[in-house]
């Protein structure tokens, strides 16, 4: 499974566990490895974490972070940032080369990324469109929406297309 070891989810100072325990899920099930950057807004032995993961987080690959630096320090590739400020939308990009380490990177619930680091990649401030009635989608799903993009680019390597407990033929049985 070494191949999707290129698709990294970074969470900057994520608050909420619930999103990150749902981030967590959705990364077991993906092969995603997740980067999680400190402060974060709970502990990981957090019952809410433990909840909305259910029982797959154990499956979650995850490293932490000091901070934004200490990240930088540790990882290359191609990085996206996601903003409410991008001005690109997420189906923009071409992450289809697979021998690249794509990182898709999200910010806080409160208030995302810093002005900052954004700065820097002005060129990679991507936003997820939505209508004039919200500021931006629930965090969780933003991240199932950029990392599923990034896997049908690349054509779900290594993922299942089958249910994996009842059998293909379910339905149909």
């Amino acid at each position: 499974m070494g191949l999707l070891k290129m698709i990294n989810i970074v969470l900057f100072e994520p608050e909420i566990p619930q999103n990150t325990g749902n981030i967590m899920r959705t990364c077991a099930g993906t092969y995603a490895h997740l980067h999680l950057i400190r402060p974060l807004g709970f502990a990981l032995s957090d019952k809410a974490i433990k909840r909305s993961g259910v029982n797959y987080i154990e499956n979650c690959d995850y490293t932490l972070y000091d901070d934004f630096d200490d990240f930088l320090a540790k990882n290359e590739g191609e990085f996206y940032f996601f903003t409410r400020y991008g001005k690109k939308p997420h189906s923009s990009f071409d992450y289809s080369d697979k021998s690249k380490n794509i990182y898709l990177i999200f910010g806080k619930e409160s208030t995302g990324i810093p002005k900052e680091i954004l700065a820097k990649y002005l060129d990679r401030c991507v936003r997820i469109p939505t209508n004039d009635k919200i500021r931006a989608l629930n965090l969780s799903n933003c991240v199932a929406l950029a990392l599923y993009e990034v896997l049908r680019q690349q054509d779900y390597p290594n993922l299942s297309r089958t249910e994996p407990f009842k059998g293909e033929d379910y339905l149909t049985s």
